[in-house]
């Protein structure tokens, strides 16, 4: 690899020429000097890409880098800068606050007096409020800096609309094998050794990587410390080793929504597979098993409800299982519940009636009943004609007497269309024999 280019020194140490002498982690080490050299982002630095076509036409716009930790954003961010020839400014939304970036653009409007433009790399820059998101707004607009801004979550909920009109969002994605392999080879030409793994144990190290290629390094760097002279580790060594690296999964975030929106359907799909897999993976990461629990009761009632009556039943019974066992023996009980729904007939019949029934009750008002379902305790009420004319379904034949119970006003709806599978077939063949029975019943 080329010496690294001379930048601007950032401390008296750099100045002094002394920096190339200390200890650099392996990430710091083989960090990209040029965009082509950056791996596992190709639609956007390929040949094709978004970038390279901004670039040929020398011209740079605001854009927000959306993608997971790892995955070459920052490095991105100065190489662009290096590319187009502007300054490159870096803050951190976690560290910095108004007077900061009254700072920054004052800087960047001295700069652009003497001809040089500033590239503006603002790192989690969801963490800003509002109103420090929309400070951006005047700069960006008359030119004094391009704003490119790096975020891991997602930036339709994070970022304010009228800085999203302004900058274009590019996703960055995960890592993959092949990416990380690239990594991995050159480090060890930068190293001038090969990683002391069996095939199998280099296979794991990906995988532990997670898509994160500062991760990845930093796991090879972990591996050649701990390896003695002639030493070569298989699978179990390594996670002996390195301890695993914990999956990435913020609860509160995307990876929580994501993966919980995965498991949810695959159980609707039918998988209970990938359904197991998702809940495998939340369990893995940490997730709390009564959230897990009761997301698994709403699958029992959205997409099997009256298809599977038991699908609920057995949905409730995991959580009490798990209230009573705890961890780790209660978390089987959930995992056999998502089995179970996912192998179940499926409807949402039920879903829809209510969401129907919900709307026609909002839409319609406070319309009364019929008077021949009301209670009459009244005498009154009784010459107002509440009760009158009311028949006892049990005293009818067949315990069904067939009368009206919509209100006048409003006539008979159908809400609940039940499919004709699982045990709701059963119901669909009562509801046709009721209805049945209701035509035949009605006064000619």
């Amino acid at each position: 690899m080329s010496p690294k280019r001379p930048r601007e020194a950032q401390n008296l140490f750099a100045a002094a020429g002394l920096e190339q002498d200390a200890p650099h982690p392996l990430p710091d080490k083989l960090r990209p000097r040029t965009l082509s050299e950056v791996v596992g982002q190709d639609h956007i630095l390929g040949a094709d890409g978004a970038l390279t076509r901004m670039l040929a036409t020398r011209t740079l716009g605001s854009l927000i880098f959306w993608g997971p930790p790892g995955t070459g954003k920052t490095t991105v961010a100065r190489l662009l800068a290096d590319a187009t020839e502007l300054h490159f400014e870096q803050l951190s939304a976690v560290f910095s606050g108004v007077a900061d970036l009254k700072k920054a653009f004052d800087a960047a409007r001295a700069r652009r007096e003497m001809g040089k433009g500033t590239l503006l790399f603002v790192d989690e820059v969801h963490r800003f409020n509002r109103a420090q998101q929309d400070s951006f707004l005047p700069v960006m607009e008359d030119g004094t800096v391009v704003l490119v801004g790096a975020t891991t979550e997602n930036p339709s909920f994070e970022l304010n609309a009228a800085l999203l009109s302004r900058a274009r969002v590019l996703v960055f994605h995960s890592l993959d094998a092949g990416a990380i392999e690239k990594l991995f080879a050159h480090a060890e030409k930068i190293e001038g050794k090969k990683l002391p793994l069996d095939a199998e144990a280099r296979a794991v190290l990906v995988r532990m990587a997670d898509g994160d290629g500062r991760a990845a390094l930093t796991l090879a760097e972990e591996v050649w410390r701990a390896a003695r002279e002639g030493e070569v580790f298989n699978a179990g060594q390594l996670q002996d080793i390195l301890q695993r690296r914990a999956p990435i999964y913020d609860k509160s975030a995307d990876g929580h929504y994501n993966l919980i929106s995965a498991l949810h359907k695959s159980v609707r799909g039918s998988d209970p597979d990938a359904a197991l897999y998702y809940l495998a993976r939340m369990m893995d990461a940490g997730e709390d098993p009564l959230f897990l629990a009761r997301r698994v009761v709403r699958m029992a009632v959205e997409d099997i409800g009256l298809a599977d009556p038991q699908a609920l039943v057995i949905a409730n019974a995991a959580k009490e299982a798990y209230d009573f066992l705890g961890h780790p023996e209660g978390e089987l009980a959930i995992a056999q519940a998502v089995i179970y729904l996912a192998t179940a007939p499926k409807s949402n019949a039920a879903y829809t009636a209510f969401g129907a029934a919900m709307r026609v009750a909002k839409e319609a008002g406070s319309l009364l009943p019929p008077k021949h379902i009301l209670n009459s305790p009244t005498g009154l009420m009784k010459s107002e004609g509440y009760g009158s004319g009311y028949e006892y379904d049990h005293d009818t034949p067949e315990a069904f007497s067939g009368q009206d119970y919509f209100p006048d006003a409003l006539g008979h709806q159908t809400f609940y269309d039940p499919p004709d599978r699982g045990f709701e077939r059963e119901i669909r063949k009562r509801l046709d024999y009721w209805a049945k029975l209701r035509r035949e019943r009605r006064p000619k």
